[in-house]
Parts: structure tokens; sequence; C-alpha cells
């Protein structure tokens, strides 16, 4: 997609994601207080510290894609979503949220036609994926004069939009916790994004008990297959990836965590220099479990057949992760589960003792 021109949603004006610079674990301490107690106004700062205020919630919200209306779903804002782009596949959201998702009107199947988006009558537009170029071109994407012409405040979600332009690796989900809080702060709902948090650390403080004082060079070498991506070239997923931050929280080495960008093309001579232990076979969600488990099956099938990485170690011993790209690579309260089902795959020893 395009550069994204704003780094995205950030309550008040020091802007706290990881994405955007910071690495710390209090990605929410920017939150203006009355927003806290789902009070208003709200100012949100984008990367160069213009502001944006909230004199009142927004009422009619429209979503980039499916990772933006989850959170909204799980912060209790769904009700005020009135279309959205990339809808979720079926299954792939867990029972109410799924049900509450199929009734969100799609005004696009992937990327949003501009004069759709224009005249939909939002009063926000959260922006899921601006930055990340492996999303594809946005076509003809509305200027920020023209959403401000249809009354539209467009607002990116920070961990995945800006990263591109961050100052620093991803290495926890700081940046995704800040996403949530900020649009909790901005909906009114920040208890409940506050909650939202609490579970996710709460998920992740188990595994880094589990984990956290394996060093960096004895953990196992972990590779990001992006099977939906081609298999013409690689796509490497670099150290400003909230993937990086997911695989580096379970415990796991990135082979591409030297890669200082988001996204990035390389070779398969690349990756057989790397060898890594594991390889996820990351797949997008393709309606249903039966499709979705041919997917992994191809991607696994090509790995053991492709003369360039039929002898990797992780190929050979048969050391695939299935979990979806979308957990992985966008930012969600899924990625506190990716980092749960890795670090219990490839450290079941750890678990074990800890019970």
């Amino acid at each position: 997609m395009r550069p994204g021109k704003l780094c995205g949603a950030a309550v008040v004006v020091a802007l706290a994601a990881t994405a955007c610079g910071s690495s710390g674990e209090d990605s929410g301490a920017g939150t203006d207080k009355a927003a806290r107690g789902s009070g208003f106004p709200v100012r949100i700062a984008d990367c160069k510290g213009a502001t944006t205020t909230f004199a009142s919630a927004p009422r009619k919200i429209v979503t980039s894609n499916a990772a933006a209306l989850e959170m909204l779903l799980r912060l209790g804002a769904g009700d005020r979503v009135i279309g959205t782009g990339f809808p979720p596949g079926k299954g792939a959201l867990p029972g109410a949220l799924g049900e509450q998702a199929r009734k969100v009107p799609v005004l696009g199947k992937s990327v949003i036609p501009k004069e759709k988006l224009l005249g939909s009558g939002a009063d926000l537009y959260i922006d899921t994926f601006a930055s990340m170029n492996i999303m594809g071109g946005a076509g003809d994407a509305p200027t920020e004069e023209e959403f401000a012409a249809a009354g539209i405040k467009h607002l990116y979600l920070a961990s995945t939009a800006c990263a591109p332009m961050a100052r620093k690796p991803q290495r926890d989900l700081s940046g995704v916790e800040g996403d949530i809080k900020r649009l909790g702060a901005v909906t009114g709902t920040a208890r409940r994004a506050d909650a939202l948090v609490a579970g996710m650390r709460a998920k992740t403080g188990k595994v880094h008990k589990a984990v956290g004082d394996i060093a960096p060079g004895k953990r196992p070498s972990y590779f990001f297959f992006d099977y939906d991506a081609g298999t013409k070239q690689p796509v490497a997923v670099c150290r400003r990836q909230v993937a990086n931050a997911v695989i580096t929280q379970a415990g796991a080495r990135n082979v591409f965590d030297g890669c200082d960008a988001d996204f990035k093309p390389v070779s398969w001579e690349d990756v057989v220099a790397k060898n890594p232990d594991w390889i996820q076979l990351g797949i997008r969600n393709r309606g249903d479990a039966a499709a979705d488990a041919e997917a992994y099956d191809e991607a696994a099938a090509f790995l053991k057949n492709f003369p360039a990485t039929k002898g990797l170690t992780a190929v050979r011993n048969g050391k695939f992760l299935r979990i979806g790209s979308a957990r992985t690579t966008i930012a969600g309260v899924g990625n506190a589960d990716a980092v749960e089902e890795i670090a219990h795959t490839i450290h079941p020893g750890r678990f074990k003792a800890a019970r």
C-alpha cells in the first residue's frame, strides 16, 4: 500500500507505540487521563506531532480490514462499524465475534474503492496497513484533504502501518498494546482496552517466565514463510514487523532480524544460508478449515520438493508450524495467542517444567 502519511492513532502528543520508536512495555503511557475515563476531548498525534481532536466518540466507523474490525468488536464498539474492506473469512473470528463481523457491510473484498469510502458517511476510517507495501498497491486512495472534505478522520494502526518508518525494531507487543489502548480512548472504551491488554500480557508474561532467560544465541532459528506472497521469491519479515515481536517473545530468533525494514524480498539462497531450525507456514484465511489445511499442505509440499529448500534442517526434520499470517504479521489480540502457540511448540519441555 502507499506509504503512510501519518504514523497512526496515538493519544496526546507523545506517541508511545513501539512502531514509532519505543520498545518499552508502557505503550499506553501517553493516554490522556480524561480519555481513560471515557472522557473527551481526546487528542490524537501522528508521528510528526500533528494532532487530531475527537470531541466525542465516532459514531460511524469504516475499517480497512479484518484486523481493525476485530479490535473494535473486542472493544465493544462493533455496533458503530458501518463497513469494512478485506473482511474476515468464515471461521476467522470465534463465536459471537464472527457473527457480529458477518453483519458488517463489506465495502470492498480487498481495498475499499475511493469513491465508496469517501461516500460511506463514516466519521472515522481506521487504516491498518497503509504503509505495508507487501499488501500491494492501494490504487487511487483518498488524500488527507479528501478525507477532511468528506468529514472523515483518518487514523492508522501504528504497529503495522508505521513499521517501515520506525526507528527501533519491534521485539515485544507494546506497539500492538498501544494501538488497542488508543482505539479504546478514541471510542470511549478505555477500560475494555485495558482489560484486553491485561489479557495479552498475562499470556505473554507466562511465556516470558518460561523462556525469557534463553540467550539470543541459544534460541532456535525461525523463518516465517509467507506462502501467499509467492514462491518465486520469498519475502522476509524483518525487525520492524510485528511478526518479529511475536517470534522474539516466543523464545525464537527470527533469521531475518538483522534486516532493517518491515518486509523485504530476499532470495532462496538467503533462506538457505540461514538454515532455520523451524519454519512457520504462514497462510491467509481461506474461509474454512479444510481449505486452510489444504493451503498448509501445499506450503509444506513446496518446501519439501523445491531443490533449494528440501535440504534445510527444518524441512528435513518436519519442523513446521501451521499458524495463520494474520495472527503473526497484523496487529491484534491474536498476536499473544501466536506467541503462546509458537513457544509451546518449540520449547515444550520448558512448559512441562513450569507445570
